[in-house]
């Protein structure tokens, strides 16, 4: 179908700001510290990317069992692909079971559902479930840091570096904290990781009817009411590492902090970057997937001439609150020919801040048209005529 519409209209209602301006000091505008004694740190809108916050945020460092987050997304996508099932079995190896570290105690020669090691990983860290699902997904531990390093290529992150999928200390393995919130912001829009991830405590259970408790290592699930999901990381090497999200308003922020000096240092620092991102910044509305644009769709060769449209999904704009930046929108529809069947594609719509495209949302028939039969035809052709 060819694209024969274009508009470009101002949404002049809405008013925001350029993003905040910071230098690589991990301090506000104001001069207020959000991270203390931490060696990096990156807060930035989940939906858009756009920075609000940073300190050394392409600085290489090693970032502990933050890097599982790349090893859920691996797994996540597999099952997404038909590849895996969250209700497969999994068989352990040896070299799975004798992993140290942060485990729940796999057993060597069981197998587990792999819902349940999705679940230890993301709960708990487990060092033993992410060499299994490793295994599970690429045959070994070695093919699936392959595929970690080709999925981080992938998504942008020019510096992250991974050596295994657990994030045991080895040589030639790094990350940074922008890229930590690229790679995270990533695993997140998957939707069965928010099943697990405000899990506090739970038993976990083997085959052989062990049972291994599981506390979240991730604080802040209870610590602070937005926050509904994260990955903790620490060993000496690394210090205390955290990558977390949080929503509040329609507004959801990533925050990573890498190489803090103390636990409470990692978590502290973590709720005044979300603290200070919602209070000066928002998410505003500029789609509303419920409410139909005011273009309609010209269909040929249909019982109506003309139908309405709207968003497949809603949009927002973030930016800081009291601006005044220019926000626009150019329709793009494509030549429709009757039938069309409500809910079905018939073009897109891109949404502009200050002249940047910021999102990109397709367009959906919101109602049905029939095709036109002889007699429609000739009603309309004699209804022409007398114009």
């Amino acid at each position: 179908m060819k694209k024969f519409i274009t508009t470009l209209c101002s949404l002049g209602l809405i008013a925001f700001s350029a993003p905040l301006s910071v230098a690589s000091v991990c301090a506000s505008a104001d001069g207020v510290t959000l991270a203390h004694n931490c060696k990096s740190a990156y807060l930035c809108d989940y939906y858009s990317g756009e920075c609000v916050y940073k300190e050394n945020e392409t600085k290489r460092l090693p970032i502990a069992s933050v890097c599982k987050v790349m090893t859920l997304t691996l797994c996540f996508e597999a099952v997404e692909e038909g590849k895996l099932s969250l209700d497969d079995s999994i068989r352990v190896s040896e070299r799975a079971a004798g992993m140290g570290g942060s485990q729940v105690f796999l057993q060597s020669g069981l197998s587990y559902p792999l819902d349940e090691l999705v679940k230890s990983i993301i709960v708990c860290s487990a060092n033993d479930s992410c060499v299994a699902v490793s295994e599970a997904v690429s045959g070994s531990e070695e093919a699936f840091v392959a595929k970690m390093n080709k999925r981080a290529e992938e998504l942008g992150c020019e510096d992250t570096l991974f050596s295994n999928c657990t994030g045991l200390p080895k040589e030639t393995q790094y990350s940074c904290a922008k890229d930590v919130a690229i790679m995270f912001s990533n695993l997140i829009k998957h939707e069965e990781y928010f099943k697990y991830s405000k899990i506090w405590l739970e038993d976990f259970i083997h085959p052989d009817e062990r049972k291994t408790t599981i506390t979240n290592t991730n604080k802040l699930i209870r610590k602070y009411s937005p926050c509904d999901g994260g990955k903790t990381g620490f060993t000496n090497e690394a210090g205390f590492c955290l990558a977390a999200t949080a929503e509040k308003d329609n507004s959801r922020l990533i925050a990573v902090v890498l190489g803090a000096d103390t636990g409470d240092n990692r978590f502290d620092s973590v709720i005044k970057m979300f603290d200070y991102g919602f209070a000066n910044y928002k998410n505003k509305i500029v789609l509303d997937s419920t409410v139909n644009l005011n273009e309609r769709l010209c269909v040929d060769g249909g019982k109506k001439d003309c139908i309405a449209v709207r968003p497949e999904r809603s949009s927002y704009i973030f930016s800081a609150n009291g601006a005044n930046d220019e926000i626009t929108r150019n329709v793009v529809f494509e030549r429709a020919k009757a039938p069309v069947s409500k809910g079905e594609s018939v073009g897109y719509v891109e949404i502009y801040k200050n002249g940047i495209i910021s999102d990109k949302v397709n367009l959906v028939a919101a109602e049905d048209v029939e095709k036109r039969n002889f007699g429609d035809n000739f009603k309309k052709a004699a209804h022409d005529w007398t114009l």
